[in-house]
Parts: C-alpha cells; sequence; structure tokens
C-alpha cells in the first residue's frame, strides 16, 4: 500500500506549478487538508468545465468532465452539501488537465 500525500499539500503544488507556468490558479472552496477530495475548474479559451476524479475499471482514478458553464455552481454547491470536506480549485491556464494529471495522477 502507497501513502497518499494529504489534499492539502497536493492542493497546495498545483496551484505552485500553475503559477510558476504563469496560469493563475485559486481555491474556490476549501476543504479537509488530510483527506478531503478534491474538484477541479479548468477555464480554457472562454470555455469552463468541472473536473472530478471517478473511480476507473482499473482500480485508479480518471478525470472527468461532470459539469460545465452555468451548471457548475450548482453541482458545487451540491457536492459541498454532501461532502463538506471536498476541495474545489480553479485553474486557468492553457492545457490545464495537463497540470491536473500531472500533479494527482490520472487512471
Amino acid at each position: 500500500m502507497t501513502a497518499r500525500l494529504a489534499s492539502g499539500v497536493r492542493v497546495s503544488a498545483l496551484l505552485r506549478r500553475v503559477s510558476g507556468a504563469g496560469g493563475f490558479g485559486a481555491v474556490l472552496a476549501h476543504g479537509d487538508d488530510t483527506a478531503g477530495s478534491i474538484a477541479v475548474v479548468i477555464r480554457d479559451r472562454g470555455e469552463t468545465s468541472l473536473f472530478e476524479p471517478v473511480l476507473g475499471a482499473g482500480g485508479g482514478y480518471d478525470w472527468v468532465a461532470t459539469a460545465a458553464g452555468d451548471a457548475i455552481a450548482g453541482w458545487i454547491e451540491r457536492a459541498r452539501r454532501r461532502d463538506p470536506d471536498l476541495w474545489v480549485i480553479e485553474l486557468d491556464i492553457p492545457d490545464a488537465a495537463r497540470f491536473v494529471a500531472e500533479t494527482f495522477g490520472q487512471g
């Protein structure tokens, strides 16, 4: 079993990487520092999408778009009611999905 970094550390690493590459990142909702799940809002070329990790068939997590545009605010509100430990991060940088995959892993 591999130890997993605390959520707060993972979020900080993502925000530092995005900032270092000239992009913008912000915490929209602060979750549990140790074990909170993380959702990411990505702004790219005028489009806004929300991604969350979903358990894949191979046992790993895949980042899947679950809301877009005006539906994002409602998704965040409902998700935070169910899970107040949820982090919501916003990124505004070209190829933001690459930063998420490299920092948090995929599949």
